[in-house]
């Protein structure tokens, strides 16, 4: 006996794929609110995010992306939640963090500003001096004489 072959047209596809959803809705209606959820995409929790990622050296637009926002809703929604624009936010965050390591721990610029998202040692000395009054080797030297 010849074979045959049998070529599936569109309209088929799509009605196999209709009976198959209604077949899997008749076996498991809870999957309904699963599958036909058209609701706006989830946004995660700004705040709670942003407090435990500032370290990374992860440019604004990433952040945006990684919280599901564009950047227009991730500026508006972070000057909402924080009151700063989220590169003056994150500076600030990153330098505080690093005043706190340098004060309480000790820690050495050098072995501090890549972890805290800096890209280089001088900008993050720059900012830091400018930020508070001195630069983090005369805090760190200022520590270790009294």
């Amino acid at each position: 006996m010849p074979e045959v072959q049998v070529t599936m047209t569109d309209a088929m596809g799509i009605l196999k794929v209709k009976e198959g959803v209604k077949l899997l809705l008749l076996a498991l209606p809870g999957l309904r609110n699963f599958l036909f959820d058209f609701s706006e995409p989830h946004k995660i929790d700004l705040e709670r995010f942003m407090l435990s990622n500032f370290h990374f050296n992860v440019p604004v637009e990433k952040f945006a992306q990684l919280t599901g926002r564009s950047l227009a809703a991730f500026k508006r929604d972070f000057q909402k939640t924080f009151g700063y624009p989220p590169r003056h936010w994150l500076r600030d965050k990153r330098l505080i963090e690093a005043k706190h390591l340098i004060e309480t721990k000790q820690q050495k610029s050098s072995a501090i500003y890549l972890d805290l998202g800096f890209e280089s040692l001088s900008h993050f000395s720059h900012s830091f001096k400018k930020k508070f009054g001195v630069t983090p080797t005369e805090l760190n030297h200022g520590l270790s004489s009294s």
